[in-house]
């Protein structure tokens, strides 16, 4: 039996890797800084809907729709304690409640005009408790 270590479970391993280089590539490429808190959902959901009005084709902007979308979960994550899950190559995120989110498939609804970041982080935060 191994010591539980503090680092974090094995499934967080992907979706902090994507969230950090949505962050990473956003500050780099159009100078917008994402600082891990729910008010930055605001903004991400923004780009989303500026990246939709611009008809850029799924298949473009694939990538970068799920490293926001693991960037909502981080939010999630840093907000309740919740942890990362994964199963048959996808991720959702665990609130301490016992509930499922799924916010790299809620950032695809935001592209389709059909959801909201900082609503999933609303919602699972439980109306922004910090």
């Amino acid at each position: 039996m191994t010591t539980r270590q503090t680092s974090r479970p094995a499934a967080a391993a992907k979706p902090v890797r994507w969230a950090a280089d949505a962050v990473s590539a956003l500050r780099e490429g159009a100078r917008v800084r994402l600082d891990y808190s729910a008010q930055s959902l605001w903004r991400v959901d923004r780009l989303i809907e500026e990246i939709r009005r611009e008809g850029a084709p799924y298949a473009a902007v694939e990538t970068v729709l799920r490293g926001l979308g693991a960037y909502a979960g981080e939010v999630v994550v840093h907000q309740t304690g919740a942890e990362w899950w994964t199963s048959g190559g996808e991720h959702w995120v665990r609130t301490p409640d016992g509930r499922l989110w799924d916010p790299v498939d809620e950032a695809r609804r935001c592209f389709a005009g059909d959801g909201s970041l900082r609503l999933l982080c609303r919602d699972a935060t439980g109306g922004g408790r910090h």
